[in-house]
């Protein structure tokens, strides 16, 4: 499949600021799975603009700000072609096809961020929800993932928050509702107590016209978990879905906060106020 993405991101001030060097994530990821075609990245006011991969083997790229402004703009238009159709596409090792299953040591050191577990109290209180909630668990791992991914999906309510930050899982659980990070992080958490590699990813998401999807107009985020013989296997806890082509990853890492699309300041002599105005679109082409 083909897709078209354009997205926009404004920053009003009431008087002129200036601006730190910012961290963006908003290159698409590219692997054998989605090609990247075409990228295109326009700033205002005019930038210094360097690409790097960052330690998660992310497209990172930093913006250097000269001049004052009274708005930050972000245009990004890229075109990309996916091909992961079949989201089970893959053949477990055989040690995996049960769960729970044990790592091999040889991936120890590689998986060893994606493993790290959520504090202690934490542990208790998503094992305790697991235990109500969770109760007659397949045993094949794929079932059990698909069910544990529904479960998250079908107890929580989802709302849009344009700003706030991520929520802890455990205020999640609280308040029974959140945002597509917030959902994508409490997953990441479950799997890690469960003993199951993961990691949060940002990027975007295509439905057509009428499929009214929670992320429309926005960003998205979702999980990978590392599955033996099959990688990293994205699973979105926001629909319900195992990942397919209709998912564009921009950044994966082991700690949500660090691969924020936008990243960076602004400075003025006293407090100036603002506003943040988004639009995201996607679009198939072919």
């Amino acid at each position: 499949m083909k897709l078209r993405v354009s997205h926009f991101t404004r920053y009003q001030y009431e008087r002129e600021v200036g601006f730190s060097p910012h961290v963006l994530y908003i290159r698409p990821r590219e692997s054998a799975l989605h090609r990247l075609q075409r990228f295109s990245l326009n700033l205002s006011p005019n930038a210094k603009v360097f690409s790097i991969r960052d330690p998660h083997d992310n497209a990172l790229t930093w913006a250097h700000f000269w001049d004052r402004a009274d708005a930050l703009n972000l245009r990004t238009e890229f075109e990309i072609e996916t091909l992961d159709d079949n989201p089970f596409d893959f053949i477990l090792k055989l040690y995996a096809i049960r769960f729970p299953f044990a790592y091999e040591p040889v991936f120890d050191f590689a998986l060893t961020p994606y493993l790290a577990p959520p504090f202690d109290e934490t542990q208790r209180q998503l094992c305790a929800w697991l235990e109500e909630n969770f109760v007659d668990r397949p045993d094949g791992t794929i079932g059990y993932l698909s069910q544990l991914n529904t479960l998250v999906f079908t107890k929580l309510a989802y709302e849009r928050r344009e700003s706030g930050g991520i929520q802890p899982s455990l205020v999640t659980l609280r308040r029974g509702a959140g945002a597509c990070r917030d959902f994508a992080v409490l997953f990441v958490e479950l799997c890690r107590t469960l003993g199951l590699a993961a990691r949060f990813v940002s990027g975007y998401l295509y439905a057509p016209a009428d499929d009214n999807h929670r992320s429309a107009g926005a960003m998205h985020a979702w999980a990978e978990v590392y599955l033996p013989g099959a990688g990293w296997k994205g699973l979105d806890p926001t629909h319900g879905l195992w990942c397919n082509d209709a998912f564009i990853p921009v950044a994966h890492a082991a700690q949500a906060e660090s691969v924020n699309p936008i990243q960076g300041s602004y400075s003025h002599a006293t407090p100036v106020p603002s506003t943040l105005h988004t639009d995201v679109q996607v679009e198939r082409i072919d």
